[in-house]
């Protein structure tokens, strides 16, 4: 039986959720998809509580992307309608609690009440310590990156100007520490357009459980996975001992001789004219016919 190993990593900074399930939660129970998905809000304020409790600074989730106006309309109707719900309910439990709300995502393409609604939220926590929950409302991480690339272009960078760190300056999560554990529930094994440019070095985490069931439970089984994980960033474990590092020369002293009955026929080539292979078997002294060089 292969045992884990024992945890090595602190609890991640910054999580990213895909809160994804909410919609056969409800087929499950016969009930209209739409709520599946109040019962997913009411899951994520538990979450929220969870991760600041645990230790976790940011918390990024995917609430509504820039794909999802492809759905039924009464489905996208109630999950628009599902922001006025939340700020109406839990902003000022959030608010009193220290949680900092921010919204990412494309404006442009909702309503004056939707985005007034979101600004409340953020001027209301605005100046809270507690964890941070960003929302990501019709967002797309290729839209990320291009709005970022505008903005950049838009300042008066010029292409050698452009570099990684400064276009993240102008990303959506520009000012959040870098991306450590992104969990998607639900049974998918896919990114779905979220956080593209961040998710580069992040764990990823996928569980089967429908995002309405996921608890502190299940947050604390997906904690424990990431502390186990072997974070290396592009590069090699340093904790090797250096007694492990052998050099050259110590190695070839060090190799045991094969018994002559035992070594495999070697062919050395040795030019004759124009070319010819003798075989040297291993009761042959190796080494007692010299190489010649062309």
């Amino acid at each position: 039986m292969t045992t884990k190993p024992e945890a090595v990593n602190a609890p991640p900074r910054h999580v990213a959720i895909v809160m994804d399930g909410n919609g056969r939660w409800a087929n499950k129970r016969l009930m209209p998809r739409v709520f599946g998905h109040k019962f997913g809000v009411d899951a994520l304020v538990r979450i929220i509580d969870a991760c600041g409790e645990r230790g976790i600074e940011y918390l990024t989730v995917f609430a509504f992307s820039s794909e999802n106006w492809r759905r039924p309309p009464d489905e996208v109707s109630g999950l628009l309608n599902l922001v006025f719900v939340a700020v109406s309910k839990y902003l000022t439990r959030m608010a009193e609690k220290g949680v900092r709300i921010r919204i990412i995502g494309d404006r442009a393409s909702v309503s004056d009440q939707v985005r007034a609604a979101w600004d409340l939220a953020e001027s209301r926590t605005a100046h809270n310590r507690g964890i941070t929950v960003t929302v990501a409302f019709n967002y797309g991480g290729r839209w990320d990156i291009v709005q970022a690339v505008k903005r950049a272009v838009a300042a008066g960078l010029t292409a050698d100007q452009i570099d990684e760190q400064r276009l993240a300056s102008f990303m959506s999560l520009a000012g959040a520490p870098e991306l450590d554990f992104f969990i998607r529930t639900g049974g998918e094994e896919r990114i779905s357009n979220f956080l593209l440019w961040q998710v580069a070095y992040a764990e990823l985490y996928f569980t089967d459980c429908l995002w309405p069931d996921f608890d502190e439970r299940a947050l604390d089984v997906a904690l424990a996975d990431y502390a186990r994980r072997d974070r290396r960033f592009g590069g090699v474990k340093t904790d090797v001992p250096a007694a492990a590092a052998v050099q050259p020369v110590a190695a070839a002293a060090a190799v045991t001789p094969v018994p002559a009955g035992l070594m495999p026929p070697v062919l050395h080539l040795q030019p004759v004219g124009d070319l010819a292979v003798t075989a040297v078997s291993a009761d042959d002294e190796l080494g007692s016919t010299p190489v010649r060089r062309a």
